[in-house]
């Protein structure tokens, strides 16, 4: 009786490496991180429904996301020794619970302390995710679904969220993410199982890159998601210092996180066809480009346009980055380290706005993010010539 009933079960799981499971796989790896994706949303939004000072809401942000951290670099540890569905439903359910309670906090640190449970919890789904990911074939573009998935959303949180914020609070913020994570959980029934393949462990054995190379992709990660999240947090501060309206920046921002749909759709279709390095480099020196054309805000349009590419580069540059931990280990547990590797970045970027942000002059977070991204592209060259000339 059990045997049929796994049968069946089984029954209505998608194909491992169809469109549908990596979907699938990417909803699951971004439920315990979507407020990321509608970050400037978050900070705005505490600052505007539980008036919040900047460094307070970014306070609250960078907790989270070194909770995230952590849970991330938990789950290197356990990714080859749980069952991670049983876990996964586990984590979600605790998402779900932990968003519930912070629509009625009010207290800053009280919010710091529950944001961080929640992104130690998140981090740890965010691991399993990256590892789960690491187990399908083609896991660059498996990671551009995650990314398109995850700036699709996050256009819609752009949009409508700060606007919903003065009429009914920050519960609108939280109600969101619960949103998300339901819909997770309808789809976890239908993702495949994943059991690390032997055949691919070997070759592992023959491709290992060294660990200094790791190391120097782990690096350009962390620099790359720290310089992003750093400017991104405060994007909206940003325009309104510079005289944009609330009414202009929603749209405008959620249009270049739909536009930048551009990036993981082109990692989706192209893959490696053309090596990493060349994609990897042009993507993120344009992207310390148009954050120094952030100090022109004053102009609509250049806000806009600098917005929009830096949405297409850093979605574009990202799958690329994960694709080279995954290439070295299809267990995961190198993926999950580059997952804990994007959480600190994500986390240290608005602290360390939030620690050399005066007032509203945001000069200064523009520079240091510029030259933190120029120094990404130096430390991920040769990681990614390294495998170009592996699998030419």
């Amino acid at each position: 009786m059990l045997n049929s009933d796994t049968h069946t079960i089984s029954k209505y799981k998608v194909g491992a490496n169809s469109m549908l499971a990596r979907v699938f796989l990417a909803f699951l790896t971004t439920a315990g991180i979507f407020y990321i994706n509608i970050m400037p949303a978050v900070v705005s939004g505490l600052k505007e429904g539980l008036a919040f000072t900047n460094q307070q809401a970014g306070f609250v942000s960078s907790a989270n996301l070194y909770g995230a951290a952590i849970g991330a670099l938990t789950a290197v540890f356990l990714i080859k020794r749980i069952n991670w569905r049983v876990l996964s439903y586990a984590l979600l359910i605790s998402l779900l619970v932990i968003d519930g309670i912070c629509i009625f906090i009010e207290d800053p640190t009280l919010m710091v302390v529950v944001r961080f449970i929640h992104g130690l919890t998140g981090g740890l789904l965010v691991g399993i995710g990256f590892g789960i990911i690491s187990r399908t074939s083609e896991a660059d573009k498996t990671f551009g679904y995650l990314l398109f998935i995850q700036w699709s959303l996050g256009g819609f949180g752009l949009m409508f969220l700060p606007e919903l914020v003065p009429s009914f609070g920050t519960a609108a913020l939280f109600l969101s993410l619960i949103a998300f994570t339901l819909v997770t959980l309808l789809m976890m029934p239908f993702i495949p199982n994943y059991k690390v393949e032997q055949n691919r462990s070997t070759e592992q054995s023959k491709t290992q890159l060294s660990k200094t190379l790791l190391l120097l992709n782990l690096v350009a990660i962390f620099l790359f998601q720290a310089a992003n999240m750093g400017l991104f947090a405060y994007i909206i501060g940003l325009g309104k210092a510079q005289g944009l309206s609330i009414e202009f920046m929603s749209p405008a921002l959620a249009s270049a996180s739909w536009l930048a749909l551009i990036g993981p759709f082109l990692v989706i279709i192209i893959g490696t066809k053309y090596g990493r390095t060349i994609p990897l480099v042009t993507s993120i020196l344009s992207t310390a480009l148009c954050s120094l054309l952030l100090h022109y805000s004053d102009s609509a349009q250049i806000y806009l346009i600098a917005n929009i590419i830096i949405g297409v580069t850093w979605a574009f540059a990202l799958p690329y980055m994960f694709g080279i931990c995954s290439e070295l280990d299809k267990a995961g547990q190198l993926a999950a380290m580059g997952g804990f590797a994007s959480k600190v970045g994500l986390a240290s970027g608005p602290m360390v706005g939030a620690l050399i942000l005066t007032g509203e002059q945001y000069d200064l977070v523009i520079n240091v993010a510029v030259v933190t991204l120029i120094l990404c592209a130096i430390c991920v060259i040769k990681p990614a010539k390294v495998l170009d000339a592996k699998h030419p």
